[in-house]
């Protein structure tokens, strides 16, 4: 029977074809090369379009700074919103495995049609002179090829790294310490297919053309599934649970219908099914958890639950934590969405600073403002060796954590180093603009006097700190969110870039309105000569020191998961419900 045991992981993940999977076959690191290339190919693609498309809608689109930053951080935003759908989708009903597959058919066809509107003839923005004048249908396609592949990555991208973490056996624990370096190896092959887009890519839309620029992603984007269909028969999956939605209102519907009632002091008399498996699919029981004592009501057993059990009436103990687990996620979440705005001056206003310096690598070939962006992805690059191979086993030695640091202690890190990423940002725009004072080029097109490599620091602060917050929430997220919900929540994750590049449009917005009263130019005029972008990249500085005094505070509150995989121990002196009467709809 042991030797059965060991065969099969215990964490009930299946192969393919629904059979129990077979350690030994199955999973761990043979299957995650798989997924790793998928995933650095998706990214080369959608870097490819997005790091140079601010560029894009002023010089093919005819607009202006703010209305091309706004519609980048927009869809920008959409992208990390559409998530929540395809999270959704794979933790119910189609699994992750699935849920990737179809959405990614959605993305090339976008793709596709992105490519055609720059480069078939009655699609594409009609130019002369370096100046285009697009139809309002020629706008109308490139838009919905965009929200196509906005649709398109809302299936992948919440489900790839919760995907690779699927393959690591959390029950055993040499495979529960690799799934943490799955994460910071994520991460990294993002950003070597970042590299290659902000590199060779952003070149060849400046210099070949924007129908190759927009051509090679979709090409990629199909190796991506090619890559990802060949590791089929390594895969582990874990079942869809049912709808998240469903249980967790039903723990609210019971909450409510109990409200009058007390919560009994002994928590052992609060429902749970005799079980050693949770009724929820794909789920291990969650141990009960201080905090939120209101929502504990529904899993009082009345009378009347002793007759016949509905999940509106009565829930198990690891429903209720399950949504516990996530009401307390929130407020992490909350304080991701400023580090967010702060990552997203990379692809708006670090571009149109970078548009008036200096981009000469001596006297013939000059670098694109956008593809200064290599320089936050090589920071990546090397910082994920660096913080998985040099800090985590000294953090390891002066902590004692397996880990080096909390989840919570490393996203901590990286808030604060965002700080000084606008902190750099800002000192390069006052150097700027008094380089522009002392040589009197207010109205002048020519490139200023200075290197766009002055803006080298802040990319590179920007890659340092995104290896702490952003990889830590990868982490935190998957590990703290419920079994059965953990797409959602990776999903949940991803959405604090959508609302950060929301929060960014509205900055500018508000910014251009209260700057620009009175005939002033504001700000962020079109010439940024005369504005004072400076002061853009203080407030953010002020309003990311202000989220890392709260993020202080909320982490100090937080409450860490705990599950319990010998069930949970019930006292059926006092009552008698049957584990089968009691299943949960899911």
């Amino acid at each position: 029977m042991e030797a059965t045991e060991e065969r099969y992981t215990k964490d009930g993940t299946t192969d393919i074809h629904g059979r129990p999977a077979v350690r030994k076959d199955t999973g761990n690191w043979r299957a995650c090369p798989y997924i790793l290339a998928n995933e650095c190919c998706e990214r080369l693609a959608y870097y490819g379009m997005s790091t140079n498309l601010v560029n894009y809608m002023k010089d093919r689109l005819n607009q202006g700074n703010a209305r091309a930053a706004n519609n980048v951080t927009n869809w920008s935003g959409t992208c990390y919103i559409t998530p929540l759908l395809g999270a959704f989708i794979a933790d119910a009903y189609w699994g992750r495995y699935r849920t990737i597959a179809s959405f990614m058919i959605v993305y090339i066809i976008g793709l596709v049609l992105l490519t055609m509107t720059a480069s078939v003839k009655g699609l594409k923005a009609t130019c002369s002179h370096g100046v285009c004048d697009p139809t309002t249908a020629q706008t109308a396609a490139v838009f919905v090829a965009l929200y196509l592949i906005a649709l398109g990555t809302g299936g992948i991208k919440p489900c790839v790294s919760s995907f690779g973490a699927d393959q690591f056996d959390e029950s055993d624990e040499s495979e529960k310490k690799r799934k943490s370096s799955f994460f910071n190896w994520f991460y990294f092959s993002i950003n070597i297919g970042a590299l290659i887009a902000s590199s060779v890519l952003v070149w060849i839309q400046n210099n070949v053309g924007w129908g190759w620029g927009f051509g090679i992603p979709a090409v990629v984007m199909a190796i991506a599934v090619v890559s990802f269909f060949l590791g089929t028969p390594l895969y582990r999956h874990q079942k869809p649970g049912g709808s998240p939605i469903t249980r967790v209102a039903q723990v609210v519907a019971a909450a409510l219908r109990k409200s009058g009632m007390d919560v009994p002091d002994d928590k052992s008399l609060l429902y749970e099914v005799a079980d050693k498996q949770s009724v929820i699919h794909g789920s291990r029981k969650l141990g009960h958890t201080h905090g939120f004592k209101f929502l504990d009501k529904a899993a009082i057993v009345t009378q009347e639950d002793r007759n016949a059990v509905s999940p509106w009436k009565l829930c198990t103990v690891t429903q209720v934590e399950e949504l516990k687990s996530v009401v307390r996620l929130l407020p992490i979440w909350a304080t991701g969405i400023v580090f967010s705005t702060v990552y997203g001056q990379m692809g708006t206003m670090f571009v149109l600073q970078g548009n008036t310096l200096d981009p000469y690598m001596g006297p013939h070939f000059k670098i694109p403002a956008a593809s200064l962006s290599i320089f936050d992805t090589i920071s990546v690059i090397v910082w994920v060796p660096i913080y998985d191979r040099i800090i985590v086993p000294l953090a390891r030695r002066c902590t004692g954590r397996e880990r080096g640091f909390t989840q919570l202690t490393r996203m901590g890190i990286g808030l604060v180093i965002s700080i000084f990423s606008m902190v750099a940002a800002g000192i390069l725009e006052v150097v700027r603009l008094r380089v522009v004072a002392s040589h009197n080029m207010y109205d002048s097109d020519a490139y200023l006097p200075v290197s766009i490599f002055w803006q080298i620091p802040q990319y590179f602060i920007v890659g340092a700190a995104e290896v702490f917050t952003f990889i830590g929430q990868l982490e935190f997220f998957y590990d703290q969110a419920p079994d059965a919900m953990r797409s959602l929540c990776s999903a949940l994750s991803l959405t604090t870039v959508a609302l950060g590049n929301y929060l960014s449009t509205v900055l500018v917005t508000v910014v251009t309105g209260i700057t620009t009263r009175n005939g002033k130019l504001g700000w962020i005029p079109d010439n940024l000569n005369r504005g004072h972008l400076d002061y853009f990249f203080w407030l953010l500085a002020v309003l990311s020191l202000a989220n890392f005094v709260a993020y202080l505070v909320i982490a100090k509150w937080y409450t860490y998961k705990k599950t319990t995989d010998e069930g949970f121990e019930l006292r059926r002196s006092n009552y008698s419900v049957s584990s089968e009467s009691g299943t949960q709809q899911g």
